[in-house]
């Protein structure tokens, strides 16, 4: 993520948005907060502001978050220094969740990606790791940027994104069966260019 993206996701214009448009709509998709004692994993936590979201919106008991940015991770240390053994926070790679957490099979109850699979350039890696660490019947819940939005010449000019194999939000909606996870809602904005929706982990052991 270059200065002028960081710039771009880190404003009160951009958190306006998040808080009250995409965070309620996320949770309609969801059907609500989390159960209690809740468990959540973020990944490119950023600032914080995202995982302050889960753990006040979507009221989350816990949450790990991990950014690859040592300075984005210190930032959200700072805004979390109020919740006290409530976040974990960790420099790191979204598809090691074990290196960052010791995250084994089944560890959380949800998982957060507030836009960050786009820039993974083996996003299908990250969205393997998500349900690998979500319980049977745990929530994957994404805001994600399309390929048809990284293609518009405004992006190119002003963001940095990996250019091969990016996705449409048909061809991520299609990926997450391949990992176990079922779609229970989602919707496009701007002509498809944002993807928002929920996915639940299925029970290997039911069918």
């Amino acid at each position: 993520m270059n200065r002028i993206e960081k710039a771009a996701v880190n404003n009160p214009v951009r958190r306006a948005l998040q808080r009250f448009y995409e965070v309620p709509a996320l949770l309609g998709l969801a059907g609500g907060p989390l159960p209690p004692g809740s468990r959540a994993v973020e990944i490119g936590c950023g600032s914080g502001y995202g995982t302050r979201m889960i753990l006040d919106r979507f009221r989350a008991a816990r949450v790990d978050a991990i950014d690859l940015d040592e300075t984005m991770v210190a930032k959200a240390r700072y805004r979390l220094a109020d919740r006290p053994g409530r976040v974990r926070l960790a420099a790191g790679d979204a598809t090691d969740l074990k290196s960052a957490f010791g995250a084994e099979d089944g560890s959380y109850d949800a998982a957060f990606d507030f836009a960050i699979i786009h820039h993974i350039p083996d996003w299908r890696s990250a969205v393997a790791e998500i349900a690998r660490v979500l319980k049977p019947g745990g929530m994957f819940v994404f805001d994600e940027v399309t390929s048809h939005a990284l293609a518009r010449p405004s992006y190119q000019k002003l963001f940095v994104h990996p250019t091969r194999d990016r996705f449409s939000a048909q061809e991520f909606l299609a990926e997450l069966p391949h990992h176990g996870l079922a779609v229970r809602g989602a919707f496009t904005k701007i002509q498809g260019d944002y993807l928002l929706g929920v996915a639940v982990k299925q029970d290997p052991d039911r069918g």
